[in-house]
């Protein structure tokens, strides 16, 4: 179904800037941020702590502990 909206054009941009960064059409991008926004889409740190419900508190600790190698960047790599 067709939606129409009136955005103010310094946001327009920063949408074409942003959807262009992240390779999505505007659309797409809309689209996306209106599935995060209604909770439809599950990020990184809310699919843990659900999956992390059925842990004990030393495995979320051990679970926290070994992934926190993908919180770090290493510069070295981007060389």
């Amino acid at each position: 179904m067709p939606l129409s909206l009136r955005i103010p054009p310094k946001k327009e941009e920063m949408i074409t800037k942003a959807a262009i960064k992240a390779g999505k059409t505007k659309s797409a991008y809309i689209l996306d941020a209106v599935d995060e926004k209604l909770g439809l889409v599950n990020d990184r740190e809310k699919t843990i702590r659900e999956l992390a419900g059925w842990l004990s508190h030393d495995e979320a600790e051990e679970l926290r502990k070994t992934t926190d190698i993908f919180n770090q960047i290493n510069d070295e790599d981007w060389n």
